[in-house]
């Protein structure tokens, strides 16, 4: 029996790496003081809320989820305005990037997206051997202007991330406004918006939505909601597109439980108030070690830094590692993420880098 060989953009595919577990950690080098500040996750894990509905629900483990996700649904139709039949849900924003690639684009077509941006915008494109566009960045920030010039002809969809993720950078409305007009109507723009939660008052996408058909707005509640481990995501579109994501999604994508924890993690406001407020105040404490270490640093509108290490992120990295404090290498030259954490994980993290850097804070 000859092999048959996967098809051309998955052979040539590097798998997507997730931010090292801790548990990998306690294995490879026996420490158990570990914090990782690598995947943005919620410092403050989960409401309590959230804990508490998961919990009366556990009684349905043996039975399949409602396929079409009306509980959730219809918390996000209450809490953001759109109907049912203008909702995506999905096993994380990943799994919606991937739908979106999977019902809009062909082997014949492109895919435009930015440099510095989400690996798996890249990635999904390879996935479907479609032509990848990656438009230089501006700095460390998305370049729209040069984004909508680089559309060709073939392009299908464009992906776009305010905040972006790794490097944090934010476009305001004005400038989205621009983009959008130069954009063809028969191109889909994706704005993926896995951050917005921290900064609300930043950029209101949904306002959009009914102006540009083309639009689909991504988010997840992995990031301020504290749902990672659950892997819930939902996407808004025009009723059209919406149906087209609809007939690939898998029926079952989202578990109960995940629905379940979803829309007790919406309703909580007060939880969400508090995941910002940490935030804002890490991100400070943050901010003034970097400083304080000589350290410069991207101003974000996320949960995370991206900073320069001035040396080799990787050595820092794994450097980081023995200390017991888990980062990110992302890809680019002398700079390492960092997840914003508690004000003890921060802490920790700072002191390591300053001994792994050699540095002395200065006052």
């Amino acid at each position: 029996m000859s092999f048959v060989p996967a098809n051309e953009g998955i052979s040539k595919l590097k798998p997507y790496q997730p931010g090292k577990p801790i548990s990998e950690l306690e294995r490879e080098l026996g420490i158990t003081d570990i914090v990782k500040l690598a995947s943005n996750e919620n410092p403050l894990g989960c409401s309590d809320k959230v804990k508490e509905a998961v919990a009366a629900e556990l009684a349905e483990i043996g039975r399949y989820p409602d396929g079409g996700g009306f509980i959730l649904k219809d918390q996000i139709e209450a809490q953001f305005g759109f109907g049912h039949e203008r909702i995506t849900l999905g096993n994380g924003s990943n799994d919606l990037l991937e739908m979106f690639a999977r019902a809009f684009v062909s082997e014949q077509d492109s895919i435009v997206y930015s440099q510095h941006a989400f690996a798996v915008y890249a990635l999904v494109t390879q996935a479907i051997n479609a032509q990848a566009i990656e438009v230089p960045a501006k700095g460390f920030s998305h370049d729209l202007d040069a984004m909508a010039a680089a559309i060709q002809a073939n392009t299908k969809l464009v992906f776009i991330a305010n905040p972006n993720n790794p490097t944090g950078t934010w476009f305001e409305e004005a400038e989205f406004e621009a983009f959008m007009q130069k954009v063809p109507a028969n191109v889909i723009v994706v704005l993926d918006e896995a951050y917005v939660e921290y900064f609300p008052e930043n950029f209101n996408s949904l306002k959009y939505l009914d102006q540009y058909p083309n639009l689909i707005v991504s988010r997840t509640l992995s990031k301020c909601y504290g749902l990672a481990a659950l892997r819930v995501g939902f996407a808004l579109a025009s009723v059209q597109v919406t149906d087209y994501l609809n007939r690939i999604r898998q029926p079952f994508n989202v578990n109960h439980l995940a629905m379940v924890a979803a829309v007790a993690a919406l309703k909580d406001e007060a939880f969400i108030e508090k995941s910002r407020e940490v935030n804002k105040a890490g991100m400070a404490q943050l901010e003034a070690g970097f400083k304080a270490l000589g350290l410069n640093y991207v101003p974000s509108r996320a949960n995370f830094i991206l900073f320069d290490v001035q040396a080799d992120p990787a050595q820092t990295f794994n450097a980081l590692l023995k200390e017991g404090v888990i980062v990110r290498p992302v890809g680019i030259p002398n700079h390492l993420r960092v997840s914003i954490g508690t004000e003890a994980e921060n802490a920790k993290f700072l002191t390591a880098l300053a001994k792994v850097l050699g540095l002395d804070a200065k006052a």
